[in-house]
This record gives structure tokens, sequence and C-alpha cells, in this order.
């Protein structure tokens, strides 16, 4: 263990802390005055029930004992007993699925603000929506990361979907209530095939916004800059942050660089990229928290795109590898 660390640390100082642009982001204070507010008032209102879902996420409990009856001993009373405790389960990831639709909605409005025009400049000017966007990439995260934990949604949604396969809803009495939600239980479980679907829904809608307006630059500017302010604020030993703050920073600074990642031609681990891998893994070590820690590591390593090309320097591949 003692030799790893060594090694680990070697492989990360070798280079210098990453340059920083001179943005003033103010990430401590995450709160607006009355006019912000109203500004951003629909936006807000979208983007709203985080903090609950992410609670209902968390004490998420499955119906697997309950579907596991059903199917075992497939008697109407066992069935009737599994579908009273399924319905409300699946209503709770319909309410996550459609809550990605409201970020895939307003994500685009943030970036034609922040990303049209000079990039620094307008994350200086809008810092509430710059700070609504880095709200958004925390809330992705820690979605992703519970839902990672939860193996129970599968399995609750898969019995769902063969509940209306034999027309458990058609027997209500409500042919296109049946119909309806077929079609949406399909979206749902694409939804959630893919294990971080929150994070896949932000990169989806930036490369949609990235290509219908051609401002890859711009947008891939905006991300390595919210990256490298949250490394700052992170590593800055002049002003120590609160643990919840650093905590936000370093889940931001992730997100930022994966979604980076996939936008960018060059990727995150290429020599010309602004970000410096190195540097934010070192942050990551040095100032995450036990629980964020290994999601953190995990998603630079198999969520982004790039890390395996063979322009990625051989050292950021090393240290990526012995994070493992």
């Amino acid at each position: 263990m003692g030799n790893f660390l060594s090694q680990f640390s070697v492989l990360v100082n070798r280079d210098n802390d990453s340059t920083v642009p001179d943005v003033q982001l103010d990430l401590e204070n995450l709160s607006m005055t009355e006019e912000e507010a109203e500004s951003y008032a629909n936006m807000l209102h979208m983007l709203e029930p985080t903090a609950d879902l992410l609670e209902q996420l968390r004490t998420y409990k499955g119906c697997g004992e309950y579907i596991r009856q059903a199917i075992g001993d497939a008697s109407p009373e066992s069935e009737a007993e599994a579908w009273s405790h399924v319905k409300p389960a699946v209503a709770k990831l319909k309410m996550f699925y459609r809550f990605s639709t409201s970020i895939d909605t307003c994500l685009p409005l943030i970036l034609q603000t922040l990303c049209i025009g000079d990039v620094n400049k307008n994350l200086e000017r809008h810092q509430p929506l710059a700070r609504i966007l880095c709200q958004v990439l925390d809330f992705v995260f820690e979605f992703d990361s519970l839902k990672m934990k939860t193996p129970q949604i599968q399995n609750d949604f898969s019995y769902y979907r063969r509940c209306l396969s034999r027309g458990k809803l058609t027997s209500d009495g409500d042919l296109k209530l049946a119909m309806d939600e077929d079609e949406l239980a399909n979206h749902v479980s694409m939804f959630y095939a893919y294990p971080t679907p929150m994070l896949k829904t932000v990169t989806d809608a930036t490369t949609r916004f990235v290509t219908i307006n051609r401002v890859g630059r711009s947008v891939s500017e905006c991300l390595a800059t919210l990256a490298s302010v949250c490394y700052s604020t992170v590593s800055n030993k002049k002003k120590p942050q609160r643990p919840e703050t650093t905590a936000f920073c370093l889940r931001v600074m992730v997100i930022a660089i994966v979604i980076y990642d996939h936008i960018d031609p060059q990727g995150a681990f290429s020599k010309s990229s602004p970000i410096n891998i190195k540097s934010s893994v070192k942050v990551i070590h040095s100032h995450g928290n036990s629980s964020d820690m290994p999601n953190l590591i995990s998603a630079l390593r198999y969520n982004t795109k790039h890390l395996n090309d063979s322009s990625t320097p051989k050292t950021i591949k090393t240290l990526m590898a012995s994070c493992a």
C-alpha cells in the first residue's frame, strides 16, 4: 500500500497545478437575490425538485420480495400484492425520468446564455445561471451514484413491463391509457438501461446544442473554465472551504470534465487540453470525502470517451489505471 501511494504521488506531481482562468465565480454562496430569482423563475421551478428526488432515490426500497413471491407462487393474491407495491415504485421511476426531460429542456437555455459570445464574461455576468448549471451537474453526479447502488430499479421496472405486456392496465378498462403507458415505459426503460442515465441526458443535450449551434469551442471553454474554477476553489490554501462546498466543487469538476471529453474532438486527456487531469485527480485524492472519492475517480475512468485513445499520454493512462 505504501509503495502504491509513493508511485501515485510521483505521477500526480510531475505536472504543476492547472492554469485557472481569471473568472470570479462564487461557488460558496449559491443563494440568489430576489431580482435574480425572479429572472430565472421558470428555470428554477423546473429544476426545484432535485433535493426531493435525491432523497426519494436514496430511500428507494424496491419490491423484490413481493415480485419473487408473485413469480414463485403465481396466485391472484400474490400478483395483486406485488402489483400494489410495484405501481407506486414505478411512479417514482417515472418521476425521475420526467425530471431528466426537464434538464434536457433547460440545459440548452443555460448554454445559450453562457456560451454565445465571450464565455468568461458571460460566466461572471450571469453568475446565478452559472451556479444553476453547477447545481445541475452536481445533481447528475449524485443521482447517478445513487442509481448505480440501486439494482432494484431494473428489477422493479422489468416486472412492471411484464405486467403491461400481459394487459394489466387494459384489464382496468382503459385501452388508451394502456397504449400511452406502454410508449412511456419504452422511454423509461431506455433511460434506466444506462448505468448513468442523468449523465447520458446532459451529455446528449450538450452534444445536440453544440451540433445545432456550432459552438463546440465555446461550450468546451465554458466546461473547462467551470472545472478549473472548481479546482481552484478546492485547492485554495488561503481560503479553506466548508466540507460541503469542497464536495460540491469536486462533483461539478468531474462531471464538467466528463462532458468536455465527450464534446471536444481532442478530449480532456490530450496534451492540448486546458484541463490538467493529473492535478484534478490529485485534488480528488487530497480533498475528496470517502463516500464520493471512488465514484469521482470511476467517472473519470469509465464515463469519459478519450481516455484510451492512442493520443492520450501514457502517464495519464498509468495514473488512471493506478486509481483502480
